[in-house]
């Protein structure tokens, strides 16, 4: 999340000197592009994730942990849910069971929500820790894994054969993963197929690692070519042996191309875009991506500083992604 040094000055100094209305106009400010366009979604909302399914996507908001539900075809949506005293960062779809599973932030919860109408299915606290920071989250079919960017944690959520969730647990990230830093560490998580392996970056040190969900064993990607700027680490997606990697206030995303062993990665692409206003997660739409613009530049909301100003807008932006990817019809 967002520009690391200042917000580890607001939000650590104390400690380490650590609209439900939808929204019906485009962006004037922002003109669109032959391939990029901007979806409006409530002023005030403050976005973090989005998750994606078929054409619908959903954002959650960091002010107060509303779900908004919108077409990336039509630019329609609504406020799905709406609730109060949480909070809503990264956040998947699981497709199967066609439930929503939100990263908490700095509640350390996880929220589980039916995609029909919105209703919390489960609430469930990840970490009793004081400073934390649920950050990110992937479904498998056996598990959600989350990611604590204050503390070298995994916290695993089984998922049993029937859907319903077992007890949480905490996996102790070890190995390069682990090193300690005084701003931001693990945020932006995804899978391999079959959730044997997870992926994700580091805030902090700029970097890529695998981690084994069995030990917590962390092994860092080397990247051969290219590299990726180090504080604007954000949210992550996999595709097959490309990753993208959000970087956020460099306002880019950046295609890397996987070896088959993880162990390195090569830059191919960095896609920036004149609608891009420090975006923090990303997701796939076909030939394209869906990423949500968070303005961490104009303020970061409560308890991280006084969010920004009232009537800001916010976008969700969806780009063509560059020449060169695999093909797929479009949406």
């Amino acid at each position: 999340m967002a520009r690391l040094r200042l917000l580890a000055a607001l939000m650590l100094a104390p400690i380490m000197v650590a609209a439900t209305t939808a929204a019906t106009a485009t962006n004037a400010s922002h003109p669109e592009s032959a391939d990029s366009r901007s979806i409006p979604i409530p002023d005030d909302f403050q976005p973090e994730g989005i998750a994606v399914k078929g054409s619908t996507f959903y954002v959650g908001s960091l002010n107060d942990g509303d779900i908004y539900r919108g077409d990336l075809r039509s630019g329609s949506g609504k406020v799905l849910v709406d609730v109060s005293g949480r909070a809503a960062l990264g956040l998947k779809v699981d497709k199967h069971r066609h439930r929503l599973f939100v990263a908490g932030g700095p509640f350390g919860r996880a929220y589980v929500y039916g995609l029909k109408k919105g209703r919390t299915l489960a609430n469930i606290r990840l970490t009793r820790a004081k400073r934390t920071l649920v950050n990110d989250v992937v479904v498998t079919r056996h598990a959600a894994y989350f990611t604590d960017t204050f503390a070298p944690k995994i916290y695993k959520l089984p998922i049993r054969a029937d859907g319903s969730l077992g007890r949480p647990r905490a996996i102790t990230v070890k190995g390069p993963a682990a090193a300690p830093t005084d701003g931001f560490g693990l945020n932006g998580i995804d899978a391999t197929p079959g959730g044997r392996t997870l992926i994700v970056d580091h805030t902090d040190f700029g970097a890529l690692f695998t981690i084994d969900p069995r030990n917590g064993k962390s092994r860092r990607i080397a990247i051969t070519k290219g590299s990726l700027v180090k504080g604007t680490l954000d949210g992550i997606l996999l595709e097959r042996r490309h990753l993208w990697v959000v970087e956020n206030t460099e306002n880019a995303v950046v295609k890397l191309r996987l070896s088959k062993t993880l162990r390195w990665a090569r830059v191919k692409a960095r896609l920036t875009d004149p609608l891009f206003r420090v975006p923090t997660t990303v997701a796939d739409y076909g030939c394209k991506l869906a990423l949500v613009n968070a303005r961490f530049d104009l303020g970061f909301p409560p308890p991280f500083g006084e969010g920004a100003p009232p009537g800001t807008d916010f976008d969700v932006v969806v780009v063509e992604k560059p020449s060169g990817n695999h093909r797929r019809r479009c949406h």
